[in-house]
């Protein structure tokens, strides 16, 4: 799936992803989980301030991003994101 993505932008151009639109959805990135690069790739695994874990990838020939991964915050085990697990 095709997404659009706001970079913040360092000395090597569009670098480190900070809200990526999918839709009209708008998901700022709240913690950046990994990164990675690929040969033809770069990946970027965030929680999204919604809970949800993405990873996206960004086609260097093509300049072209991609969502390829989504779990949302429901499906993940645990207390929401930035939540305590309550004690006993």
């Amino acid at each position: 799936m095709n997404i659009r993505v706001d970079c913040y932008s360092g000395y090597r151009g569009d670098e480190t992803p900070r809200v990526v639109w999918i839709g009209h959805n708008r998901i700022v990135v709240g913690e950046m989980i990994d990164r990675w690069i690929a040969p033809d790739h770069r990946y970027f695994k965030f929680r999204g301030e919604d809970g949800g874990i993405y990873i996206i990838r960004h086609d260097t020939e093509s300049l072209v991003w991609e969502l390829a991964f989504f779990q949302s915050a429901e499906s993940i085990p645990g207390p929401p994101a930035g939540k305590p697990r309550a004690r006993a």
